[in-house]
């Protein structure tokens, strides 16, 4: 019954309010700030790379700019980006990757937001550290009891969003998909999970910086040669994989049946929906991350921020649509002619892209491959959503109420890997969803404040 409940309201979110309150914030910082990330995406950029190192050391307070995106992205680049696509292609046909694309484009502009909101608005504490995210812009935004209601509500959503139940989901699919690939008991990978979980989270934000710093670029990279790896083999389906998601972006139902004007819905809001998702901009949550970054200015961390949504969605993401496309809904492939005979029973969203990579690498080392990946991928973003309600359970109870918290963590983190809950992951839907409409009021109401963060003249 509860589950029934639970499902409604997400579908009712997600599908009339979260869409179009998110296309919204999008559209309308792209208009603000003159489409910032257009003007200013070679200097997110440069400030990315140009000083890219593995090693930023020790920072007297907070992240160097790269350790808080490395973090960010680190949050970012979850389960999302192989389970969600796969999800969104399955439900919504190729089509549904053009308008992830056009999500994550306005969504660039919605974090540069975000991120100099984190800047201008942090706290610093007493032993030098920062504090900073939507529940601090937020009452910026609104003074007295409505401001701290809208960030109390943040605040809970978050903490038992990202904190507590997403992490179990993560933690989940790491401890599945080793189960399957490598035949290693859960339970074994929940116990290995939380042990370094636990070193980590106990080593504050200096001990989490050094791990995604290097953990992201490797992770990446890995990925990247894999992807790149399969793509190159079906190199002649590459021109009929990118004319498939054009043209199913505007005629989905050829592909995944029904009415056009339901089909078409359909698409356009699994794109949505699973881009806004998976690079969370306008979610509320990465901005604890660039809070954190020792810049000169607001702008500067602003624009790394727009590139890790570029990471996120138009790199990582979209390498791993290009490899289920090219090998299943191309000539010959099992989905080429639409959703037909016995092969939904056979293929869905969970082993979509290791059928896909199996293609290729064979099944047996393609479901290791993406094993591996949704590990790294996975546990990465538990860090990151660790973090971030940590910073939000100091808001609300101060410094005492971490040791709790972090005790809880793990022991949803464990329980991740061992059970498997429709309702938990209906709940996290949910929590996730509630966490957008208080941060989408502020963003809005806050659009000075960030324009003034432009610089002058375009440098």
């Amino acid at each position: 019954m509860l589950l029934e409940i639970v499902n409604t309201v997400n579908s009712y979110l997600s599908d009339y309010i979260l869409v179009f309150l998110l296309i919204g914030v999008g559209l309308w910082y792209t208009i603000r700030t003159r489409f910032v990330q257009i003007r200013y995406f070679g200097e997110g950029m440069r400030r990315l790379f140009g000083n890219l190192s593995l090693r930023g050391g020790r920072q007297e307070r907070g992240m160097s700019s790269f350790q808080a995106v490395a973090t960010a992205i680190a949050a970012q680049v979850g389960t999302g980006n192989i389970v969600g696509s796969a999800g969104a292609i399955l439900t919504g046909g190729p089509g549904a990757i053009f308008w992830m694309w056009i999500i994550a484009f306005f969504g660039m502009a919605t974090i540069y937001a975000e991120a100099t909101l984190a800047i201008q608005t942090r706290k610093q504490g007493d032993d030098g550290s920062y504090h900073g995210g939507p529940v601090y812009y937020i009452t910026t935004a609104f003074q007295g009891g409505f401001g701290k209601f809208l960030a109390g509500f943040f605040a809970v959503a978050i903490i038992l969003a990202l904190g507590c139940m997403g992490c179990m989901v993560q933690s989940n699919s790491i401890g599945s998909t080793f189960q399957t690939a490598f035949n290693i008991p859960s339970w074994i990978v929940g116990i290995v999970l939380v042990v370094i979980c636990a070193f980590i989270f106990l080593g504050g934000v200096q001990r989490l910086a050094s791990v995604t710093e290097k953990l992201v670029p490797a992770m990446a990279a890995i990925f990247l040669v894999g992807a790149i790896a399969v793509l190159v083999v079906r190199i002649q389906h590459i021109p009929e994989t990118f004319g498939l998601i054009f043209k199913y972006a505007f005629q989905p139902q050829a592909i995944i049946g029904g009415g056009f004007g339901a089909a078409l819905k359909t698409a356009i809001s699994q794109g949505a929906k699973r881009g806004l998702f998976s690079n969370e901009a306008g979610m509320g949550s990465t901005p604890h991350a660039h809070a954190q970054a020792n810049v000169k200015t607001p702008h500067e961390q602003g624009v790394v921020a727009m590139i890790s949504v570029f990471i996120d969605t138009f790199v990582v993401l979209t390498l791993n649509a290009l490899v289920i496309i090219s090998t299943l809904y191309t000539e010959g492939g099992p989905l080429a002619n639409g959703y037909v005979g016995d092969v939904t029973s056979q293929l869905n969203s969970a082993n979509l892209a290791q059928t896909a990579f199996g293609t290729v690498m064979g099944s047996g080392i393609g479901s290791a491959f993406v094993a591996i990946c949704l590990f790294f991928f996975a546990f990465s973003t538990i860090l990151g959503w660790n973090l971030f309600g940590k910073i939000n359970v100091i808001y609300l109870f101060g410094k005492k109420g971490t040791v709790i918290y972090t005790i809880v963590a793990l022991v949803f983190i464990f329980l991740g890997t061992v059970t498997s809950n429709d309702l938990v992951w209906a709940l996290t839907d949910m929590f996730n969803f509630l966490m957008v409409i208080p941060n989408a009021i502020a963003l809005f109401a806050l659009w000075k404040m960030v324009v003034r963060c432009l610089p002058k003249k375009k440098s």
